[in-house]
C-alpha cells in the first residue's frame, strides 16, 4: 500500500517538474519576440573567442556599423584582438574583451550581466560556420531566457564538418541547467 502511494507521489513530482520546465521553455519564444519588437536592429556585436578569423571578419563589418559596441568573449590573444580593431579605428571605448569564458556555454553566461546592464536586447552573434549550430542553440536558451535576441553571422572556415549533435544536446542541457540553477555545469 505504501509503495503504491509513494509511486503516485513520485509520478506527481515528476509531472510537476516537467510541467514547470515546459512553462519556462515556452516563455523563451515570447521573450525573444518582445526583444525583436523593441530592438529590431542589433545593438552590439558578440564574437565568440577561439579563432582570430572571427575578429578579423567582424573588423570588416564594423565599418558598416560604427556605433555598435563589440564584445569579444575569451579571445585566444587579447592583445592581437585589440590591434585588429585598432587597425580599423574602433575606439577603445567600443571594444570590450571578456576573459571569463572557458567554453561556448560560458561565452554567453559570463556576459549576460553586462548585456543586461547596458540594456542590450539584440546582438549580432559572430562565430565560425562549423560552430554556428551549437552557438545558436545555446544562444536561444541563454540569451532568449534573458530577453536578448540575436542575429547570427557565420564566418567562413576551412573546417567542413559541423559539430556533433551530441555536443549540441549536451550544451542545450547545460544551458537549461544555467537557466534553472545559475550554474553551467562546466565540468560536464
Amino acid at each position: 500500500m505504501k509503495k503504491s502511494r509513494l509511486a503516485k507521489v513520485y509520478r506527481f513530482i515528476c509531472l510537476l517538474s516537467l510541467s514547470l520546465i515546459l512553462v519556462l521553455l515556452s516563455i523563451i519564444p515570447v521573450r525573444l519576440a518582445i526583444a525583436i519588437n523593441q530592438a529590431p536592429q542589433p545593438q552590439a556585436f558578440l564574437i565568440l573567442g577561439g579563432d582570430p578569423a572571427r575578429e578579423k571578419f567582424t573588423a570588416e563589418l564594423v565599418q558598416w556599423y560604427p556605433s555598435l559596441e563589440i564584445w569579444v568573449s575569451s579571445p585566444p590573444n587579447p592583445q592581437k584582438t585589440i590591434e585588429t580593431f585598432q587597425n580599423v579605428n574602433v575606439p577603445k571605448t567600443k571594444l570590450n574583451i571578456d576573459m571569463g569564458a572557458v567554453d561556448t556555454v560560458t561565452n554567453f553566461t559570463s556576459l549576460i550581466a553586462n548585456f543586461k546592464q547596458r540594456r542590450l536586447q539584440h546582438l549580432f552573434l559572430v562565430t565560425s560556420d562549423f560552430h554556428m549550430a551549437r552557438a545558436k542553440a545555446i544562444a536561444t536558451f541563454v540569451l532568449g531566457s534573458q530577453g536578448i535576441a540575436f542575429t547570427p553571422i557565420s564566418v567562413p572556415s576551412k573546417q567542413t564538418d559541423s559539430e556533433s549533435l551530441l555536443r549540441i544536446i549536451r550544451d542545450i542541457i547545460r544551458s537549461l541547467l544555467w537557466i534553472i540553477t545559475g550554474h553551467t555545469g562546466v565540468s560536464l
